[in-house]
């Protein structure tokens, strides 16, 4: 599915992804560990201008170096977001193959993992429509670059992990379609 509407300027693209951030990721509580790393500023936010796989994926490279030399404290983890390829969601879904070989070259794997949002983000055996798709719904494609040792921290500081995905969807459903709405408003 493509994006129907012109793509914004960075500032907007900036704006809209921090409000999503503010409302949906914090304000719902969808990741209980998010609050902390926005308030601290320790989110990188990278905004790329590749409109091919290939120039993503070098982007993406360029990326993962420089996470993997940043002090924690200055940056604890990066969004990039990429507004002019893999718009439609099952192509970014695949493409997370790529960023898989990608880590294992440059000797990344258990040291950083990436995860996918996107504006048309659904799960396996949920219909497109499904509240919980909401979770991994970003108004924009973009591939967040974790620490691995971070989350094991959380991981193991959390008292139920698992309850996580089951709070969300339990907030979404209780939410609803009207609701999402709302928050944008």
């Amino acid at each position: 599915m493509s994006r129907e509407v012109p793509i914004p300027k960075e500032e907007e693209i900036l704006t809209q992804m921090k409000d999503w951030i503010l409302k949906s990721v914090i304000g719902l509580n969808l990741c209980p560990f998010a609050k902390p790393t926005f308030q601290s500023n320790t989110i990188r936010y990278v905004i790329s201008s590749s409109k091919t796989k290939k120039e993503l994926l070098n982007h993406l490279e360029s990326e993962l170096k420089i996470l993997k030399e940043t002090d924690p404290l200055v940056t604890e983890t990066t969004l990039l977001i990429h507004p002019n390829v893999l718009e439609d969601f099952l192509d970014q879904n695949d493409f997370l193959d790529d960023t898989d070989l990608l880590l294992n070259q440059m000797d990344l794997e258990g040291f950083i993992q990436i995860a996918n949002f996107h504006p048309f983000f659904q799960f396996a055996g949920k219909k497109k429509d499904d509240i919980t798709n909401f979770v991994g719904r970003a108004p924009f494609p973009t591939l967040h670059l974790l620490r691995e040792n971070s989350i094991s921290k959380i991981v193991d500081s959390h008292p139920n992990i698992d309850s996580i995905f089951q709070n969300n969807r339990k907030t979404l459903k209780k939410l609803g379609h009207e609701g999402w709405k709302k928050l944008w408003l």
